[in-house]
Parts: structure tokens; sequence; C-alpha cells
């Protein structure tokens, strides 16, 4: 089974990473941490990087549990949502499970919500974790 984490080393993602090993473990899975941003100029580099390095180490603490793992930083000119759903339906993903945070309806409607997009148009089941 291939799982599909939208991980960046937030809290809601290390919550979501903790449910994706739960499944892998019992589905037998393959851990996909993916992450995406819509550019990737000079003045992004600092949390490209930071990305990247929250993304290894999660890889290793996968890999210790005996998971297989990949990660992906995805810089494609997308926004983020439609990336991450792309990525998704090009790579097969099986399930796909993100962490949410609580926001305001006005936090909403200006900002949108990368959660909100995913769940709605992905091909695949989305699980959503606090």
């Amino acid at each position: 089974m291939k799982i599909m984490v939208c991980y960046t080393g937030s809290r809601s993602s290390r919550s979501a990473l903790n449910l994706a090993i739960e499944h892998a473990k019992l589905l037998n899975g393959k851990l996909y941490l993916v992450a995406s941003m819509e550019k990737g100029t000079a003045q992004e580099q600092e949390e490209i990087n930071k990305i990247e390095d929250e993304q290894q180490r999660a890889a290793e603490k996968v890999k210790k549990e005996g998971i297989e793992c990949e990660t992906h930083l995805l810089v494609r000119g997308l926004t983020p949502d439609e990336d991450l759903v792309n990525y998704a339906r090009e790579e097969s993903m099986d399930e796909i499970i993100i962490g949410i945070r609580k926001r305001s309806k006005m936090d909403k409607l200006i900002f949108g919500s990368t959660a909100q997009y995913v769940i709605l148009n992905a091909e695949c089941p989305v699980v959503t974790t606090k």
C-alpha cells in the first residue's frame, strides 16, 4: 500500500506521520513524505532546507520502525494543494494522510485551506488528524 504523508515538520504533520506509521504497520505500506512549495527562489532556500532536514529526520524515524520510506519536496510551480493532489494521482497513492489545524472561518476564506482542497479533490481516501 502506498501512503502519502503531507509532511513539513509542523506539529500537525508530525501527528500525520505518527498515524501513517500505524497504518503502514497494519497494511504493510510504504510511506511517501511529500511537501510542496510554489516557488524555489533564493529567498525561499532557507525554508526549502528546513523542510528537507525535517523530512530526512522523519524518514530515519520511519525506517527505524522497519517501514520503507521516500521523501519528496515538490517545487513545480503549482500551488501546494494542487501539487499534492496531482502528485498523489501521478504516483497512484492508495491513501493520503494530512494534518490539520484549527482555523477561523475568516482565515479559511482569505487564505483557503490546503487540507480542504486535498480532501475534496484527491482520488484516493484522505485521512486527517490534528
